[in-house]
């Protein structure tokens, strides 16, 4: 439901505080230092995908701004010198450009960028300079696309056109949508009905002529080409139970029209990119999941096999730990990667042919986007810390150099707010990891209005990445903690699906149990506490105030409750089936996991539900079922729904809305203690999900 060392382990004691002096946020020296403001949301850049040239001295990247008077998001490509010496804007039409790639040879920077009419080709930029020039004019868009070694040709993915459709009129009816596909919705995309496929696409840069490779009723994505560019590596799900499965397989084929592709993974599971050809051409990098039950709770292995054919191996069998980002040493003996582990993510490294995974970056901080270059096997990478968002940065040589400072304002101008990793133990006596954020300039916390702020997924984590909202909250006055309950990521595959068809039980006694530790540390006012979430964060707002009487205020962000309607109306079908069973067999079942709605009237919690309009990953009907029936008991409530919004918010005024009636809600019930009366036990006194 994806809702947007054991040593050490055994000696940690229950309760651990990790005041660690590196994550102290104290404003850089200035005459005025503030705190965050709402205007300060549409101030952070969003930077990520490195690109490193083929020489190794530049590095391409987007950028995603914010345009304040048009309400919208505008992304652009960039280019940093690797000795950081010179920074380039490349594009600033006003459309949004994304997948910047260097070609081979490196005399092209290409990217997406949408033609006249609204659909995705591949633009090329001279590296001499000059204006972009549009490459391909593909009727499906691109999606998707990687250059052939050679720099003279392309593998596109592009979704089928209908050759029926006629072009778009305004007073045109839109043609009836006919189904007969198991999985019908998804978000961002609406309705599916299985009639239109992504395949690959060879694309001729000389002749710009375009030929299709792949067919079929199935979708196939990431393409990558080995290294004599005569075959193309690719995922699809192709197996007769993919209908009611989310397995995928890695197949390569003949990077020519009419090639049929050969299977080359081994194992029934969900796989992942990054596929990567080693450098010579005879084994494949791949990502490999476990269980295809625990799909929603996944946590991929490096896995690599022989492309002739052979056995697959797992490189990592013994990181208990998701990894990504995977990436071959340019003489094909290492591997190197992303793991995320509690609370961080790093890069780390093994011997291609086995061995001991070695650690690279440390610090709390989180890195990611892994970006090599065959000239000196360094990378580019994207590097967040608790005060700095998102900004590109070399690993040279094992250690991290800062290239861009789109972000650096804010140290300059914002005195953020505190934040330490704690730790403590649940009554099953389970260690859970969290991240404490004190209002800027407290360092030492006595009964402050207090905000649970729970991550959505569940499969994710709160991680020492900077996150604007807690930063945001914790400037209005509040204490904010953010628990890595069970579910999360980062801690191991049994704590990632220990709560696999059980929801709202040991993801709630987690939660709990830091508020009942925040409480004892003296840190949250047992009077003045409030929670809220988004997705998965949502739906576990949901059940926490059905489960717990003390919460003075909460917001529920595209959440749910009476899971038994979710079935058919959004996009899990796959997931409900394998955890949950078919309901009208598993009636029981689905009913306890649908306590919220059960159990509404003994809540009190003063609650605002927020959805988008077009939501099918969460759909807005779990917002309205629970506003609804806390609207016809009394207990204090709003709807807030977003037009025509997604599951994520993405309209920056509506982002801002949002922000703005979390905080509003909050000083209302939650730090006047104005919310739910006479519920302010120091110790939480109720079961979840019972």
């Amino acid at each position: 439901m994806m809702r947007l060392s054991l040593a050490c382990r055994l000696a940690l004691p229950s309760v651990l505080l990790l005041a660690t002096p590196a994550l102290a946020q104290s404003p850089a020296a200035s005459s005025a230092p503030r705190r965050i403001t709402l205007a300060d949301v549409d101030r952070v850049a969003s930077v990520r995908d490195p690109q490193r040239s083929p020489d190794g001295q530049w590095v391409t990247y987007a950028v995603s701004t914010v345009d304040v008077a048009k309400d919208k998001s505008d992304n652009d490509i960039w280019m940093v010198k690797w000795d950081g010496s010179e920074s380039v804007r490349l594009t600033s039409t006003g459309e949004s450009e994304s997948s910047a790639r260097w070609s081979p040879d490196g005399k092209w920077i290409s990217f997406l960028r949408p033609d006249e009419k609204k659909k995705p080709q591949v633009w090329t930029l001279s590296r001499l300079g000059g204006e972009a020039q549009k490459l391909t004019d593909v009727a499906g868009g691109v999606s998707d696309y990687a250059w052939a070694p050679d720099s003279k040709s392309l593998v596109l993915v592009s979704r089928d056109v209908d050759p029926t459709a006629g072009e778009d009129k305004p007073d045109k009816a839109p043609k009836p949508i006919e189904i007969e596909t198991f999985k019908f919705k998804r978000d961002m995309v609406g309705y599916v009905d299985g009639k239109l496929r992504t395949h690959l696409y060879l694309f001729d840069v000389a002749g710009k002529k375009t030929t299709q490779v792949t067919s079929g009723a199935w979708d196939d994505s990431a393409p990558a080409f080995s290294p004599d560019g005569r075959h193309v590596a690719f995922l699809s799900a192709r197996s007769e139970a993919r209908e009611k499965s989310s397995v995928r397989e890695v197949y390569v084929v003949e990077a020519k029209a009419g090639a049929t592709p050969r299977q080359v993974s081994t194992k029934v599971a969900r796989h992942g990119d990054p596929l990567a050809f080693s450098p010579d051409g005879t084994k494949l990098l791949y990502m490999e999941g476990g269980d295809p039950r625990y799909d929603a709770y996944e946590q991929f292995h490096i896995t690599v096999v022989p492309v002739a054919g052979g056995a697959a191996v797992n490189l990592t069998p013994t990181l208990d730990r998701p990894v990504s980002d995977a990436v071959w040493s340019k003489d094909g003996s290492r591997i190197t990667f992303v793991v995320a582990d509690d609370r961080e993510r790093y890069v780390a490294t093994v011997p291609a042919a086995g061995g001991p995974v070695a650690r690279v970056t440390k610090g709390l901080q989180v890195v990611g986007s892994l970006a090599d270059s065959s000239a000196d096997g360094n990378f580019a990478v994207v590097v967040s810390t608790p005060a700095q968002a998102d900004e590109i940065h070399a690993l040279d040589g094992g250690v991290l150099r800062k290239l861009t400072g789109h972000n650096d304002w804010m140290a300059k101008e914002l005195a953020l707010g505190t934040l330490k990793p704690v730790e403590f133990t649940n009554k099953e006596g389970v260690r859970i990891g969290a991240l404490l954020t004190l209002p800027p300039g407290t360092t030492t916390a006595s009964k402050l209005p207090f905000i649970l702020h729970i991550h959505g997924g569940p499969n994710g984590q709160d991680n020492y990445g900077f996150m604007f909202d807690r930063e945001w909250i914790a400037a209005n006055g509040y204490a904010v903690l953010q628990v890595n309950y069970r579910g999360s990521h980062g801690r191991g595959q049994a704590f990632q699906s220990a709560i696999y068809g059980d929801w709202g039980n040991k993801e709630v006694a987690d939660l709990l149990a830091g508020v009942d530790w925040a409480i004892k540390e003296g840190i949250a006012d047992p009077a003045r506490l409030g929670l809220g979430g988004w997705s998965y964060g949502g739906i576990l707002t949901n059940y926490t105030i059905a489960s717990d009487p003390r919460f003075k205020g909460a917001v529920s962000g595209a959440g749910s409750s009476l899971q038994l309607t979710m079935y058919g109306t959004d996009q899990y079908i796959v997931q409900y089936e394998t955890e949950m069973g078919q309901p009208w067999k598993n009636m029981e079942r689905w009913m306890k996991v649908s306590y919220p709605f059960f159990k509404v009237e003994q809540i009190r919690t003063p609650t605002m539900f927020m959805a988008g309009e077009k939501d099918f990953n969460v759909p807005a009907i779990g917002s309205e079922q629970m506003y609804q029936a806390l609207k016809s008991i009394g207990t204090p409530t709003k709807l807030v729904i977003y037009p025509g919004q997604f599951h994520g918010i993405t309209r920056p005024s509506y982002r801002r809305h949002r922000l703005e009636q979390w905080v509003k809600w909050f000083d209302t019930y939650v730090k006047t203690g104005a919310g739910a009366p006479g519920t302010t036990a120091t110790a939480s006194s109720t079961t979840p999900g019972r």
